[in-house]
């Protein structure tokens, strides 16, 4: 069996793919579902007029009911605080019903990974430590979709936001913060801005000159597909030391390993910078692995299984 006839197996044969890892990706969400017991979502038509299935959507509305997209009990009370709460996420752009049903997107991943730290700080702070060599001694907080103020002309302009917010000390106690932008099955082809978030806005430029950390004649390949969405919210990432008094201020992309789209774009990325101190790049294999060296609790595994178990994909095909 090659890969496309196990995608077409699973329902998990998608013509938005654009590289084996994608379909990859996509395969090993619908044998997730399926051994989890989750029904598929049934939706759009075939050439024959026919309804097929899509083996990485979990069925709704039980997705949402049932909060199914995430692995533990204790994540899914946060998502029931943060997202499914009104109040609570108001002004906060949790796609719905993407969050509760696409078994790919990384809304829900950074729940998945990020709110089991959110309830163990001395663990996050743990990682936040291995992960930055010291440079972050103490996680204060963490939080999901966030923003200083979206549309807000004192940053941005825009509504751009981190997918992950850490609140750190530094390591002379000072205030610092980690912004993490996170991705999983994305290639990052096509542009970032959409609904008025327009590439030509003249905060980018004005933030990017006062962060000083740009090569000269670089701007127009920062402001294009697959740099830009990179580009923003690093440039959120600098406003937001300078508008707010940080003291120190990181900006990370987090992604799978064999997602070449990405390390590819964020290669391409470290090209442009004179200056990286302010960016970093992190795989979930490597935090994974940081992760057990503090923890042996149950959900890390359940993470992995649920996200980076690609043996899976390897050993159907081999069937």
């Amino acid at each position: 069996m090659n890969l496309t006839q196990l995608a077409e197996a699973l329902q998990a044969k998608e013509s938005v793919d654009k590289s084996d890892f994608q379909r990859i990706a996509r395969i090993l969400q619908s044998i997730w579902r399926e051994e989890q017991g989750f029904s598929c979502q049934g939706e759009d038509l075939d050439a024959k007029g026919q309804k097929y299935l899509r083996g990485s959507r979990l069925k709704m509305p039980e997705a949402k009911n049932l909060l199914s997209n995430f692995i533990t009990d204790r994540i899914q009370q946060v998502v029931r605080k943060e997202v499914c709460d009104q109040t609570a996420s108001q002004g906060k752009l949790f796609g719905k019903p993407r969050i509760f049903e696409n078994l790919l997107s990384s809304q829900p991943l950074c729940f998945n990974l990020f709110a089991e730290l959110k309830l163990d700080i001395p663990l996050a702070t743990d990682l936040a430590k291995e992960l930055t060599s010291g440079r972050f001694c103490k996680v204060k907080a963490i939080e999901f979709e966030f923003s200083p103020g979206r549309r807000d002309t004192r940053y941005l302009g825009d509504r751009s936001a981190f997918d992950v917010f850490i609140e750190c000390e530094t390591a002379t106690g000072g205030r610092g913060f980690i912004g993490i932008e996170v991705k999983y099955h994305e290639n990052l082809i096509g542009q970032a801005g959409t609904d008025g978030d327009r590439k030509e806005n003249f905060r980018y430029d004005q933030v990017a000159d006062s962060m000083n950390c740009f090569s000269a004649g670089t701007r127009d390949e920062l402001k294009s597909s697959p740099l830009e969405q990179i580009w923003r919210d690093h440039l959120l990432a600098g406003v937001m030391h300078d508008k707010d008094k940080y003291d120190d201020g990181l900006f990370v992309i987090l992604y799978p390993r064999d997602n070449h789209h990405v390390s590819d774009a964020v290669a391409k990325y470290r090209n442009c910078l004179s200056d990286d101190s302010s960016f970093a790049e992190w795989t979930l294999e490597d935090v994974y692995s940081r992760i057990k060296k503090y923890s042996t609790a149950g959900w890390i595994d359940l993470f992995f299984d649920r996200y980076l178990a690609f043996d899976k994909v390897t050993a159907r095909l081999k069937q």
